[in-house]
């Protein structure tokens, strides 16, 4: 597929091919679906509502800006660009447009994880979250050839989930990767993550994507532990909670479609009522920035502040922009910042 460049300088990227679209087309045994070059065209010839962005991180940008300006909202899976800058933009055109922009943070919408943010909420002041992920999957394709594969593909959900689960926002990272002998990735396929997060809080993320045996659940294994106690969540049950005094309180499920089904109905929901659903752009941007952040630290092999990723970004946003209206937002908005509770919203 031929697109204009991420910051829409008219340069043209092929990032998406037809002729793979047509071949899932044939493999899936489905005729009559029309497959174009251009969302607006496609859009406008099918009198669609809305569009499904499900390509690779690098045709976020250019598909989701051409879907906004044809006045059509999106659902995009994750992450939202590769870049926090180009996920700024999106927010500035989202804005502009008038037009939503979801991220399908599909994490969110496990009942178990809701349990388990139900249950951080009884522990007191949280002090440290760990996760362990530890998976060997061979996917082939794509992923087998980005770099920071597992920072960039996987961790994002984690990273999405501990801000979800301690209600907190992250200040700065320290991070390493790295990429096994045994690895058949071609990016560091293994890192390790402390994060610092508002109210003293730090997130300790540990994982693999090349550990074969005694795999963790896709969701991770997490601990939670707080001024009050401890919870422990394997990924799949229900989470374990012990309290230092009393009893915790009931973990009800939050009940409702799970996982991508979730993410899906609740994208529908906003687009019919006009409320703003949980993985709306704006408040998907500190997701991206501790994968940034940790990126970064992990090629400086320094500490990165949350604060200099989003500066840095805001920057090179700016910079780019070349659509008016979305510049203008970016302008009169100024830089995000990262601070105690925030969460970035242009």
């Amino acid at each position: 597929m031929s697109t204009t460049s991420p910051q829409g300088t008219g340069s043209p990227l092929k990032i998406v091919q037809a002729d793979a679209a047509h071949a899932a087309l044939a493999e899936q045994g489905l005729q009559g679906v029309l497959v174009g070059l251009r969302v607006g065209e496609v859009a406008a010839a099918t009198g669609a509502a809305a569009v499904v962005n499900v390509t690779v991180p690098q045709a976020h940008h250019p598909l989701n800006v051409q879907a906004m300006l044809a006045g059509l909202p999106v659902l995009c899976e994750k992450p939202a660009a590769p870049t926090v800058a180009q996920a700024l933009s999106m927010a500035a055109v989202s804005e502009a447009t008038g037009q939503l922009l979801m991220i399908s943070q599909s994490r969110r919408y496990i009942n178990a994880l809701a349990q388990l943010r139900a249950a951080s909420g009884e522990l007191g002041g949280l002090g440290i979250i760990t996760t362990e992920f530890f998976k060997a999957p061979h996917f082939g394709g794509f992923r087998e050839e980005m770099e920071h594969v597992l920072l960039l593909d996987m961790a994002i959900h984690l990273f999405d989930a501990v801000r979800y689960v301690s209600g907190e926002e992250p200040l700065s990272v320290y991070c390493e990767e790295f990429n096994p002998g045994w690895s058949w990735y071609g990016g560091n396929a293994a890192a390790s993550a402390i994060f610092e997060f508002t109210n003293g809080l730090r997130y300790i993320y540990s994982g693999s994507w090349c550990a074969d045996r005694h795999e963790t659940s896709w969701n991770g294994s997490w601990r939670v532990n707080g001024s009050r106690g401890t919870a422990l969540w394997d990924g799949e049950n229900t989470p374990v909670v012990d309290l230092a005094q009393g009893a915790p309180g009931s973990l009800e499920e939050r009940g409702g479609a799970e996982q991508i089904a979730g993410s899906l109905a609740e994208f529908v929901a906003a687009v019919r009522s006009g409320e703003t659903p949980s993985g709306e752009i704006h408040t998907n941007i500190n997701s991206l920035a501790m994968v940034e952040a940790a990126v970064l630290s992990a090629e400086s092999g320094a500490r990165v502040l949350i604060a200099d990723v989003l500066a840095d970004a805001y920057s090179q946003a700016l910079g780019d922009e070349r659509n008016p209206e979305a510049r203008e937002v970016l302008l009169r908005q100024g830089p995000p910042q990262a601070r105690p509770g925030a969460q970035y919203r242009l």
